[in-house]
């Protein structure tokens, strides 16, 4: 494998602890439309996905203007109702400063827009520690390879020398799709066993382990 020189991290349930939050989100914009709402693991296990394809997902009986609608109430909650913190996760910056001073370029791959991301990105401080990202408006969703294989094309870097890490199954499976190294993460929504069928380079507990594993 090529050294790597690029770390590609999804954002909610890797970086940012925002799991409760969007579960509330999810709950929420269902009972807002009167739609049986889903329990805390049904909605955990769309994280990582564009909106609409969550909700579709969810819910595989509802109509287009139905999904519509939910992906707005989910943001309305989300941005004006819901006050559920969404710090980042210990150790996230300390990883992001050591990984640059290794000269490694940094990435996001997100199920996230990209105004949601950029908001992200401002209120914690950390776009600066970013070469580039692509968001769920902006390539098909994962499990989808498209927006990894964008972020290669930019940077110019071949999939083995970069190193895609993420907390669910759809970020472990558009890496393997490319044949991607890849690092689980169990602090998020998925576990070391739901990780095993994606063949990653490693599972970790939390981001200070990361560098352990980085080529």
């Amino acid at each position: 494998m090529s050294a790597q020189k690029v770390v590609i991290f999804d954002w909610d349930g890797t970086v940012m602890d925002s799991i409760g939050k969007i579960v509330n989100c999810v709950q929420g914009a269902a009972k807002a439309l009167n739609i049986d709402v889903p329990d805390h693991h049904q909605a955990k296990q769309i994280i990582g996905l564009s909106l609409e394809t969550a909700f579709a997902t969810l819910f595989p009986s509802a109509d287009k203007p139905t999904l519509l609608l939910l992906c707005e109430a989910y943001k309305d909650i989300y941005l004006h109702q819901d006050k559920t913190a969404t710090p980042l996760f210990e150790g996230a910056v300390e990883l992001f400063e050591r990984l640059r001073q290794q000269d490694y370029l940094l990435a996001v791959a997100t199920g996230k827009t990209r105004v949601g991301l950029n908001r992200m990105l401002e209120e914690t401080n950390t776009a600066h520690f970013f070469a580039t990202s692509r968001c769920a408006d902006e390539a098909k969703s994962k499990p989808d390879p498209q927006m990894l294989q964008l972020i290669l094309a930019e940077l110019a870097c071949s999939a083995d020398q970069a190193l895609m890490v993420g907390d669910t199954t759809h970020d472990l499976a558009m890496a393997h799709a490319i044949h991607m190294p890849r690092v689980g993460i169990t602090h998020g929504v998925h576990s070391a066993l739901d990780f095993a069928p994606f063949a990653p380079k490693a599972v970790i507990d939390s981001l200070p382990e990361l560098l352990a594993h980085c080529a």
